[in-house]
């Protein structure tokens, strides 16, 4: 109980307003993830005591510098046991998620976990992303699984050109944009990837959204979609 609480108040120092189910729904996210890392190597074994911190977290800090409206579209490329998809997916009950991997066995806990949480509002598929066909989205999220080019290459056939017709409003009321574009999280030195990729994305560090040493040189890069 002790661990749960501490989990939770990690994510409630940076977040506030979740509902009940929200904040059971965050704290069950450590029993699953271990049991099913138990079975399927799905997060590093030296990370699994950081699950909060390094995934949950990090995946959140989309949440902290977007506003994602009800109706909207995400596409979750390269999601692997379900992050960032799964925390914004509880963070954003209204939007939908669609997390896909080539990797099967990935596939398979995401889905599990989604299940088990109760998240209508997750699909999964096992699928790579140039194999994507005749779906648009509204935002393509991703976490550190190709390089820049690749991702802005796959994102811009996925990417659809309508604003999503719930949004009327390019900025939240507490100041944070709504996106329609690529977001891609990353860390390290970027700036021959983003040399490479011949694109301009806005970059924001995490630690500066979240005030945690694990978030030294991580970045937030975003490429809009017009």
């Amino acid at each position: 109980m002790e661990k749960a609480q501490e989990n939770l108040e990690l994510i409630t120092r940076y977040f506030n307003d979740f509902s009940e189910l929200q904040l059971k729904q965050f704290v069950a996210l450590d029993g699953l993830y271990k049991d099913w890392n138990s079975k399927i190597n799905v997060i590093s074994r030296k990370d699994q005591d950081g699950l909060y911190e390094k995934h949950v977290l990090h995946s959140l800090s989309i949440a902290a510098a977007f506003d994602l409206k009800e109706g909207m579209t995400v596409l979750d490329l390269g999601s692997g046991g379900g992050f960032p998809g799964i925390p914004l997916a509880i963070f954003f009950p209204g939007v939908k998620f669609h997390l896909v991997d080539s990797i099967g066995k990935k596939m398979k806990v995401a889905q599990a976990v989604a299940d088990s949480l109760g998240l209508t509002n997750v699909t999964t598929e096992q699928i790579r992303a140039e194999e994507i066909k005749n779906r648009k989205f509204d935002v393509v999220v991703s976490r550190a699984v190709a390089p820049l080019q690749e991702l802005w290459k796959w994102s811009k056939l996925l990417l659809s050109s309508k604003l999503p017709y719930r949004v009327s409003s390019s900025v939240s009321p507490d100041d944070r944009p709504v996106p329609r574009g690529l977001i891609c999280l990353k860390g390290g030195d970027l700036a021959q990837e983003i040399a490479d990729s011949g694109s301009r994305p806005r970059s924001m560090e995490i630690i500066h959204l979240f005030n945690q040493p694990s978030f030294k040189e991580k970045y937030i890069l975003y490429i809009p979609h017009n």
